[in-house]
């Protein structure tokens, strides 16, 4: 009598199927690349708790081409994040009525993305502030 297996359907390729499912895909492995840029950052508290010469060394790190290059990519990589993050507010969000009519995606969408605008120009502004 021939032994009874149990139906294991293959899960290796199951995003590439559909164009949707990729972007699906790349979209959750730009969460695992923000998380490395926030535990570089963290290196960076770490060498600032250290002293100036353990600081000043890690921000010539900083200045080297690789890095700037590095950072570039990060740009992009995060910026592709945060607009996916605002494409999905409208399908995550219930729905939002003023003045009896529902807001629509587009402006949803809009709005995340202006307010991000916003508080980046603010935060960049402070930091300008500071370092005077």
């Amino acid at each position: 009598m021939p032994a009874i297996r149990t139906y294991r359907r293959p899960m290796g390729t199951w995003w590439r199927r559909n164009p949707f499912y990729g972007w699906y895909m790349l979209r959750e492995m730009t969460s695992l690349v923000i998380v490395a840029y926030a535990l570089f950052l963290l290196c960076g508290i770490y060498h600032l708790a250290h002293g100036a010469e353990a600081w000043a060394r890690w921000r010539g790190t900083l200045s080297s081409p690789v890095s700037i290059a590095l950072h570039a990519v990060l740009l992009v990589v995060m910026l592709y994040h945060a607009w996916t993050w605002f494409k999905v507010m409208p399908k995550t969000l219930p729905f939002v009525r003023l003045g009896g009519t529902r807001i629509g995606d587009g402006a949803i969408v809009a709005t995340g993305v202006a307010a991000a605008i916003v508080v980046s120009v603010v935060l960049f502004g402070v930091a300008l502030w500071l370092v005077r």
